[in-house]
C-alpha cells in the first residue's frame, strides 16, 4: 500500500475555533456533503435533512461548536475565508427561522432542536467521531452519507480513503517515517525543511509554497496580537477569565505601541531574563488558545486544541533568538509540518483516538524539530527533539471540562510549548547517536498507548478533570 500523501498545508491549516476534530472535520464534512449533492444536481431536490452525531461529537460537540460548524458548512461558508463576526448572526438566524439555505442556494425547513441529534449512546466502529448527513428528496428519495472526522481537520468519507488537499502526486523524497525522513536528509545532504520544499513542490511552486507558508505565519501572529489584546470572560458557561491580556500588559508595563511591530519591538526593549522570557512563552501560547475557545481564526497545528504551541514558539524564536526572517520562518514551518506528517502517519492526530498526547504531545514535538533546524540543529538533532519533546508527553489523557476546549486544554499549550524549547536545547546539546530512544520509537509508542487508553481518556468529558471538577452547565 502506497503511502499516504500529505501536504504541508493539510498538517498546517487556517480556520476556526475552537476544535479541528469537532469542528473544522464536521465543517469540512457539511461542506462535502452538499457541494457532492450540488456536482449530482440533487441539490435543489432536497426537502429535509438531518444530522447524526456519534461517539465523542454527539459527547461533546455542543462545547466543541460541532453543531454551529456543521450548519456553517451546510449553508456554504468555508472556515478560511468566512467572517469571524458573521457566525453568531447567521446561527441565530437558523435557528429563529427554522431555515437553512444548502450551499447559498436551496432554503429549506430545518428545526435545529430536532434536526441535529446528538446519539450519545451510540458510536461507529470506524472511529469516534462520525456523523451522518440523510437527505430526503422531493420524490421522497432518501440519501444519506457517514464522514469521520479523523484528527487534525481531516475527514474521511464512509468507504474512501483519507481526504488530503494534496493533488495526486508523487513527492520527490520517501518521508512517512523518521528512518526515510532522515535516509533522505543523508541522501541528498539537505536539512529538512529542504526535502520537504522538494516534496511540497509536487503540488506546488516553491513561491507559492513560501507565500501560503507566510500567510500561515501572518495569521498566526494575528491570533497571538488579537488575543494578547481581548479582554474578558470565554464563552461556554465555564466563566474562564481570558488572561493573555492582563500579563500582556504587565509585561510591558505601560509601553506603548500602534501595531505588531511596535508590539513586538516593546517587548524585546523591556527584558531578556529566564522568566521574563518564559512569561512571554506561556502568554503568547494563552493568547491563541484563548481566541480559538472564542470561534477566533487560528492555524490548526496540528489541531486547534494545541494551536498555541507552535505559534508560542516560533514566537519565542522571532524575539528573543533575533529569528525575524521570512526564510527561517518557512524553514521552521516545513520543519514542524512533516512531524507532524510522520505522526499522522504512524499513529493519530485525533485525541478522540489517542487522548491528548496525539495532540498537545505532536504540537510539542512538532515545535521541537522546528525550533532546532532554525537555531542550526542537524537532521538527526531535530528528530532527536521531536522525540523527547513526544517522550514526555506519552500517556496525556484528552479530559475537557464541560466539553469546553479551555479546561485544561489552554494551560496545556503553554505546557507543550515549553517543553518544546526544552526539547530543543536538549537536543542541540546532545548527540544523537547516542540516544536510547528514537522518534519512530516514540511515535509507535504513542500509538499503543492510544489503543491501551480508556476511551473515558479520549475527548468524551468522561473521565479525568472532567468528572472531578464540579460545574453546572446544562449540557456539555
Amino acid at each position: 500500500m502506497l503511502p499516504e500523501q500529505i501536504s504541508v498545508f493539510d498538517i498546517l491549516k487556517i480556520g476556526v475555533g475552537p476544535s479541528s476534530s469537532h469542528t473544522l472535520g464536521p465543517w469540512r464534512a457539511a461542506q462535502r456533503f452538499v457541494k457532492d449533492l450540488q456536482e449530482k444536481g440533487k441539490l435543489n431536490q432536497i426537502n429535509s435533512i438531518h444530522v447524526n452525531l456519534y461517539g465523542s461529537l454527539a459527547k461533546t460537540g455542543i462545547g466543541h461548536g460541532t453543531d454551529i460548524a456543521i450548519m456553517l458548512g451546510l449553508s456554504g461558508f468555508d472556515p478560511v475565508t468566512m467572517k469571524i463576526n458573521q457566525i453568531n448572526p447567521v446561527i441565530e438566524s437558523i435557528k429563529k427561522d427554522k431555515k437553512i439555505n444548502l450551499h447559498h442556494q436551496q432554503l429549506i425547513d430545518f428545526n435545529y432542536a430536532k434536526d441535529i441529534e446528538f446519539l450519545k449512546q451510540e458510536s461507529l466502529p470506524y472511529h469516534p467521531n462520525a456523523l451522518t448527513f440523510i437527505v430526503v428528496m422531493a420524490t421522497a428519495e432518501v440519501y444519506q452519507e457517514t464522514y469521520y472526522s479523523v484528527g487534525g481537520g481531516f475527514i474521511q468519507k464512509e468507504g474512501e480513503e483519507a481526504l488530503t488537499s494534496g493533488k495526486a502526486a508523487t513527492p520527490k523524497y520517501e518521508t512517512q517515517t523518521a528512518t526515510h525522513l532522515l535516509e533522505a536528509c543523508k541522501k541528498a545532504n539537505k536539512n529538512i525543511s529542504s526535502i520537504v520544499l522538494e516534496n511540497e513542490k509536487c503540488w506546488n511552486t516553491e513561491q507559492a509554497i513560501n507565500e501560503k507558508l507566510l500567510q500561515i505565519w501572518q495569521v498566526m501572529i494575528d491570533c497571538i496580537y488579537k488575543g494578547c489584546h481581548e479582554e474578558g470572560i470565554l464563552p461556554g458557561g465555564l466563566l474562564v477569565n481570558r488572561r493573555a491580556a492582563a500579563i500582556n500588559k504587565r509585561l510591558l508595563s505601560g509601553k506603548n505601541y500602534e501595531d505588531q511591530t511596535g508590539w513586538i519591538a516593546a517587548i524585546k526593549e523591556n527584558g531578556n531574563g529566564f522568566q521574563y522570557t518564559l512569561n512571554w512563552v506561556s502568554c503568547f501560547a494563552l493568547a491563541v488558545n484563548e481566541e480559538n475557545a472564542s470561534f477566533g481564526r487560528v492555524v490548526t497545528a496540528p489541531t486547534n486544541g494545541s494551536a498555541g504551541v507552535i505559534p508560542a514558539v516560533l514566537m519565542y524564536y522571532i524575539v528573543f533568538c533575533n529569528g525575524q526572517n521570512n526564510s527561517k520562518i518557512i524553514q521552521f514551518l516545513l520543519t514542524a509540518a512533516q512531524i507532524g506528517s510522520i505522526f499522522k502517519q504512524g499513529a493519530t492526530l485525533s485525541a478522540a483516538m489517542g487522548g491528548c498526547q496525539a495532540e498537545i504531545g505532536v504540537s510539542s514535538a512538532m515545535a521541537a524539530a522546528g525550533l532546532t533546524e532554525v537555531l542550526g540543529g542537524s537532521p538527526e538533532q531535530c528528530l532527536m527533539a521531536a522525540e523527547i519533546a513526544m517522550e514526555h508527553h506519552l500517556g496525556l489523557t484528552c479530559d475537557p471540562i464541560g466539553g469546553l476546549v479551555q479546561v485544561p486544554c489552554i494551560e496545556r499549550n503553554t505546557m507543550g510549548a515549553i517543553k518544546a524549547i526544552t526539547a530543543a536545547q536538549l537536543a542541540l546539546q546532545s548527540e544523537p547517536s547516542k540516544a536510547k530512544v528514537s522518534l519512530d520509537s516514540v511515535v509507535k509508542t504513542m500509538w499503543e498507548t492510544a489503543l491501551d487508553m480508556n476511551s473515558k481518556y479520549k475527548e468524551t468529558s468522561e473521565g479525568g478533570l472532567a468528572v472531578n471538577i464540579p460545574i453546572s452547565l446544562s449540557d456539555c
